[in-house]
């Protein structure tokens, strides 16, 4: 990556950072996804752990996770099975805010032609869109995880008496399928801006992305579909050389006539 690259990358950052809406809600998504709801679930699981609902939750769990304590095996189940889901929408709904007026904010701004004037091939700055809306996605999945994880633990200790580590699913999500994730989905959505004739526009198309994540969501909950450490790995290595092939076939057809349209 060059200065120029490098340059394209900082620039974007400071243009969301600086827009107080945007940055508002890249914060509140997040805040939402991994403090509000967790602290709800753990109040649940010990204010009211023999609610029905609980119950089924836990007659879906694996027997390798089972426990005999009721308490802790819903700990468990949100911890380690519920929530992980989450960091999948996280990248998502933060590379899309960027992604999504990646080129047609630079249309709408009447800046792209000082862009294209940049000492960088049309797909170098296909690339440094891509790489800031990427970055950023991952920055907070990060940060939400060590925010989540520190509000959780403190309030298992303080309400149970005990602290839980989390599983190595973690490792897979955080380190592999939520990046593997975003970069499809932040490739979609720039190649989607150079095309689009307003931000409205790019972003309606990016809202799609996140429909199949919030369908594993609800399987998650309901029981149907309950990750295991090997089926995450598997999605993760699958959805990394899709990842890989959209982006180099997305650069290949990337051209300037598609952002002068």
């Amino acid at each position: 990556m060059n200065r120029a690259m490098l340059a394209i990358i900082q620039k974007d950052f400071r243009s969301v950072t600086a827009n107080k809406r945007l940055f508002s809600t890249i914060l509140i998504v997040p805040l939402i996804l991994t403090i509000i709801l967790p602290s709800i679930f753990v109040l649940a699981v010990h204010f009211a752990p023999d609610d029905p609902d609980m119950q089924k939750l836990i007659a879906q769990l694996p027997q390798s996770a089972g426990s005999k304590n009721l308490e802790q095996a819903l700990i468990g189940l949100i911890l380690n099975y519920i929530l992980p889901v989450f960091f999948l929408m996280i990248p998502i709904m933060t590379a899309s805010i960027m992604a999504a007026s990646s080129f047609v904010g630079e249309k709408e701004k009447h800046t792209l032609e000082t862009l294209l004037y940049c000492p960088l091939s049309v797909k170098q700055i296909f690339r440094a869109k891509v790489m800031a809306s990427f970055l950023l996605s991952i920055l907070v999945s990060l940060l939400s995880f060590c925010i989540m994880l520190l509000v959780l633990e403190i309030e298992f200790f303080f309400l149970m008496g005990y602290l839980l580590p989390p599983g190595v699913s973690w490792v897979i999500i955080l380190l592999l399928v939520s990046p593997a994730i975003s970069l499809i989905a932040v490739t979609l959505i720039v190649r989607g801006s150079a095309k689009a004739q307003s931000v409205e526009e790019s972003q309606q198309g990016a809202v799609f992305l996140i429909l199949p994540v919030i369908l594993l969501v609800v399987g998650q909950f309901t029981g149907v579909l309950l990750l295991s450490t090997w089926l995450l790995l598997i999605l993760g290595i699958a959805c990394a050389l899709l990842a890989w092939l959209l982006l180099k076939k997305s650069m290949g057809r990337f051209t300037y006539e598609m952002l002068l349209k």
